[in-house]
C-alpha cells in the first residue's frame, strides 16, 4: 500500500466509500421492501375478510331471489283435525279442503280457528300462521296485572263482595258452580255516576285473580269504514281467549251500545252493527273460556236491551256516590301517606262533602297538599282541607245551578 501511488489510494479510499453508501442504500431499500411486503399481507387480508363478506352477501341475495321466485302460498283456517294425521281446512280463494301438513310442524299447533299457509301446488300445510290481529288491538291497553287492590276502595263493600261472587270466584274456584250445577255469569255491569271507583273496581279484581287486565273505551270501537268496528270487537275478544284468564273492561260502553232506532242514518247503522258483533261475541256458539266481561256506564237508562238480557249482562252493580260513613273511608285511603295536622278531623271533612265522589274527595285531598305545598309548610292543616273542599265542591255546586238555569230558561 505504502509503494502505491496517490491516484490509486485516491480510488481506492473512493470505491469503499462508495461501497460504504451502497451498503446503506441497500439497507435502506431492504426495510423499504420489506415495510411495503408487510403492507401488502395486510392489504391481502383485508382484501379476503371483503371476499368473504361479499360471497356471504351474494348467498343471501341468491336466496332472497329464490324466495321471491317460489310460489305465494294460500292462506286457510283449519275447521276440523282428524284422527288420521290429516286436517280439513277452509282456504281463502273459497273450498274445503282435507289435506296433510309438513312433518315439521307440531300437530298441537293445528287447532280448529288457526291460520295456516299451503302450498299453491300440493295444499300441503306448510306454515302455521298467527292469529290475525288489528294493530290497534295489539296496541291498546293491556296490564298483566293492575295494581290496584280491594284496600284502595273505600265504602263499597256490598259492590266488591258482589263483583267478588261474579267475576273473581268462576277465575279462581270454577269447581264450587260445576258442584252446584250452575253456570257462572258472563258478564257485569257497573253502572252510576262518574268517579265513583268503577274502573277501580275492575282493576282490583283483576289484581285479586292474577288476570290480563284488557281495558278499552267502547268509542274506539266506532270506526269510519263499514266493518271495522265490528273486526276491532272480534280481535278484542282473540287477545282475550290468548292471554286468558283475562278480564275485558268496556268503559262507557253506552258509545256503542245505545237502544236502535228506527230511523237512523249510515253513521248509527254501522254503530249498531258493532254492537251486534259485540252481541255475538258475549253470547256466541264458541266458548270464551276463562274470560270475563266487566262494562262500566254512566247512562245505564239509554242502553240496548238486547244487551242487558241474562246470558250477557248477568250482574248488575250499582256504584253509588258514598254515603258519610263511605266518605271517611275514602279519605282515610287517600290522607294515609300524607303529613297531615294533628287537628285535622277526617270525620268533620267527610260531613261537609256530601255527595262528593271518590274521584272528588282524592282531588279535595290533592288539592289540600297543593295548598300546603304553596306555603311550604309540612304539614296539611285544617285550613288547607276547608279550602280544597270550598275549590272542589263549591265549583260543582256552581256548574250544577249553571245546568238547572239553562233547562230552566232555555
Amino acid at each position: 500500500m505504502e509503494n502505491m501511488s496517490p491516484n490509486i489510494l485516491k480510488k481506492i479510499e473512493d470505491l469503499k466509500t462508495e461501497i460504504k453508501i451502497l451498503k446503506e442504500e441497500n439497507t435502506k431499500t431492504k426495510r423499504n421492501l420489506t415495510w411495503k411486503v408487510r403492507k401488502l399481507e395486510k392489504d391481502k387480508v383485508l382484501i379476503e375478510n371483503e371476499k368473504m363478506r361479499l360471497d356471504r352477501e351474494v348467498k343471501s341475495l341468491r336466496g332472497e331471489i329464490e324466495r321471491f321466485r317460489s310460489p305465494p302460498l294460500v292462506i286457510a283456517t283449519v275447521t276440523e283435525v282428524l284422527d288420521d294425521g290429516r286436517v280439513v281446512v277452509k282456504s281463502s280463494t273459497g273450498p274445503n279442503f282435507v289435506i296433510g301438513y309438513s312433518r315439521f310442524l307440531n300437530k298441537k299447533d293445528l287447532e280448529p280457528g288457526v291460520r295456516v299457509a299451503l302450498n299453491q301446488q300440493t295444499f300441503s300445510i306448510v306454515h302455521v300462521l298467527p292469529s290475525e290481529k288489528d294493530p290497534i288491538v295489539s296496541g291498546m291497553e293491556v296490564d298483566e296485572k293492575p295494581q290496584a287492590s280491594y284496600d284502595q276502595i273505600g265504602g263499597l263493600e256490598e259492590q266488591v263482595v258482589e263483583i267478588k261472587e261474579t267475576v273473581e270466584l268462576p277465575l279462581k274456584k270454577p269447581e264450587l258452580f260445576t258442584n252446584i250445577g250452575i253456570e257462572p255469569p258472563k258478564g257485569v255491569l257497573l253502572y252510576g255516576p262518574p268517579g265513583t271507583g268503577k274502573t277501580l273496581l275492575a282493576k282490583a279484581v283483576a289484581h285479586e285473580t292474577n288476570a290480563t287486565f284488557i281495558k278499552i273505551v267502547a268509542s274506539e270501537f266506532v270506526r269510519k269504514y263499514i266493518g271495522e268496528g265490528a273486526r276491532l270487537v272480534r280481535g278484542v275478544f282473540e287477545l282475550a281467549k290468548e292471554k286468558s284468564p283475562s278480564i275485558i273492561f268496556i268503559d262507557e260502553i253506552d258509545a256503542i251500545a245505545a237502544k236502535r232506532l228506527k230511523s237512523s242514518t249510515s253513521g248509527d247503522r254501522e254503530v249498531q252493527r258493532t254492537l251486534m258483533q259485540l252481541l255475538a261475541e258475549m253470547d256466541g256458539f264458541e266458548a270464551r273460556g276463562d274470560v270475563g266481561i266487566i262494562a262500566a256506564t254512566n247512562r245505564p237508562d239509554i242502553l240496548d236491551p238486547a244487551l242487558l238480557r241474562p246470558g250477557r249482562f248477568d250482574r248488575f252493580i250499582e256504584v253509588p256516590v258514598p254515603n258519610e260513613e263511605g266518605r271517611m273511608e275514602v279519605l282515610k285511603i287517600h290522607t294515609s301517606h300524607m303529613s297531615l295536622d294533628e287537628e285535622v278531623d277526617i270525620q268533620l271533612i267527610a260531613s261537609l262533602t256530601e255527595g262528593a265522589s271518590g274521584a272528588d274527595l282524592k282531588a279535595i285531598c290533592t288539592e289540600a297538599g297543593m295548598f300546603a305545598i304553596r306555603e311550604e309548610r309540612s304539614t296539611v292543616t285544617v285550613a288547607d282541607f276547608m279550602d280544597a273542599v270550598e275549590k272542589i265542591i263549591g265549583m260543582e255546586r256552581e256548574e250544577e245551578m249553571r245546568r238547572e238555569a239553562g233547562v230552566m230558561f232555555g
